[in-house]
């Protein structure tokens, strides 16, 4: 997981619609410079109250950004950009977001705000949850000693109850406000989706559309992840077996899969190894969880989904280089603002999952359920706050919302996306049949998304370029072959 900053952006005037630098309610923006974009953007920080129901008491500061337009003169709406996760900093991934949605940026700003506890809004990281080796660490060795030292930690600065959801949106809205637009359009992926619906339900007139990408529903915990990982695993099969060079390579793969799962529920690996970037010897572990983990985070992909038939193989010959590898690429990612994450899955998700529902998810081939326990430590001693219920009903909200779903995505199946949109009247879902998690990763999800924010029609959108996505194929040897 990585760490986003979202970083909110630009001006309205009281009459004319959406751009411009504000007044001077809003002096703390000014021209910086941000990782990754060597042209100026814009920052700024807002002041809210940590309880919206003691709006006299502690405050905190929301950090944002703008991407401005390339070109302001139409004046359009801006899009404000939810970061997943929960326990994404949306502002971190500026440089990202400029590069992919630049189609989008030519004629509008793009509005990024970290969530409240992340990136530069009174984080919450859980340094015990992230340090350490990536090689020797496994996710069996997470205990609950570290939860509760993260939590003493968090505890020191924040009033945890207030680092919910609704609270987020209130935060981001009020930036809206200060910046002086009138509306935003919506773009929120996977968390970033639950996200949007909430904004949908507590300020539908401040929105003029929504764009759901790799949808998460309000009603559907986050945290289970056991059928869907399956069957996005299983496509890949099927894939692999139906393309002559991936079938002839792996023949047996389903059961080379089931033979290393099988060998590591038994024993740990414990071997010295080549630092992949160092060339020190380090001390390599694997157990069934850190096996199926690396393996489930390249099923997000369709780019790293291509090496994952290679590493299964490789590693039933008990060659676990190109596994190496693969975790040392984790090394430099930003990391997830852990805290957040399970403030919001403890309170707002795993409330909601039942033990008939834990059985169900868990029967599956993929990762029978191993999912669920690294959730299961940390919030069996997280503290808690009170979800009211109306929190969890379906959002019904009558705004133009294009709904998009990978029908290869592992954690927010194409079902999520047909749940929401059966509650959204304005609403159209387009399902890429090529891409996995989150569609706006391609060209083709960028245009769909630009052209929806142009004419607020969803079931008007061009999805033909969909056809120009290719299929997943697959590398066969170690020089990379495919």
């Amino acid at each position: 997981m990585k760490r986003t900053r979202l970083a909110l952006f630009s001006f309205l005037l009281s009459i004319t619609a959406n751009a411009v630098l504000a007044n001077e309610k809003n002096s703390a923006v000014e021209n910086c410079h941000l990782d990754g974009i060597r042209s100026q953007v814009q920052c700024g920080s807002l002041n809210v109250p940590e309880n919206y129901n003691k709006p006299e008491g502690k405050n905190i500061s929301i950090n944002y950004a703008v991407l401005p337009a390339i070109d302001s003169s139409k004046n359009n709406t801006p899009l404000m950009f939810l970061a997943g996760g929960p326990g994404q900093a949306a502002v971190e991934l500026a440089a990202h977001i400029r590069r992919s949605f630049a189609e989008i940026r030519k004629t509008r700003d793009i509005i990024l705000i970290d969530q409240r506890g992340t990136g530069l809004s009174q984080p919450m990281l859980c340094d015990e949850a992230t340090k350490g080796n990536l090689y020797s660490m496994i996710p069996e060795e997470f205990s609950k000693q570290e939860t509760l030292d993260c939590i003493t930690k968090l505890k020191e600065t924040n009033e945890l109850s207030q680092y919910n959801s609704e609270n987020a949106i209130r935060d981001f809205d009020a930036v809206r406000e200060a910046l002086g637009y009138k509306q935003v359009n919506l773009y929120g992926g996977s968390y970033g989706t639950r996200a949007a619906l909430v904004y949908m339900r507590l300020f539908p007139e401040a929105i003029k559309s929504v764009v759901l990408d790799s949808v998460g529903p309000i009603e559907v915990p986050i945290g289970l992840f056991g059928l869907s990982s399956e069957r996005s695993f299983n496509l890949l099969l099927e894939h692999c077996a139906n393309e002559e060079s991936c079938n002839k390579a792996y023949p047996n793969l389903r059961e080379e899969f089931e033979t290393v799962v099988n060998r590591l529920s038994n024993q740990v690996i414990s071997l010295f190894v080549n630092h992949p970037r160092l060339g020190t010897k380090t001390l390599f572990k694997l157990s069934k969880g850190k096996f199926i983990s690396t393996l489930f985070k390249q099923l997000y992909s369709t780019q790293t989904r291509t090496i994952v038939p290679l590493i299964i193989h490789q590693a039933f010959l008990e060659n676990y280089q190109p596994l190496l590898g693969l975790i040392a690429t984790g090394e430099d990612a930003m990391s997830m603002y852990v805290g957040l994450t399970f403030n919001i899955v403890c309170n707002e998700d795993m409330p909601r999952v039942t033990d008939d529902m834990r059985v169900k998810d868990s029967n599956n081939s993929f990762d029978g359920g191993s999912s669920h326990a690294i959730f299961k430590t940390a919030c069996d001693v997280w503290p808690k706050y009170q979800v009211d219920d109306v929190y969890y009903k379906p959002v019904v909200a009558n705004i133009p919302t294009l709904i998009l779903s990978g029908d290869l995505d592992p954690v927010t199946p194409p079902s999520n996306g047909e749940k929401s949109a059966s509650t959204l009247p304005n609403s159209h879902h387009v399902i890429s049949k090529n891409s996995a998690h989150i569609v706006a990763s391609s060209v083709c999800g960028v245009a769909m998304i630009n052209e929806f924010l142009q004419h607020l029609d969803p079931k008007k959108v061009d999805q033909t370029c969909l056809l120009d996505i290719p299929a997943e194929s697959f590398m066969t040897s170690l020089n990379g072959s495919i």
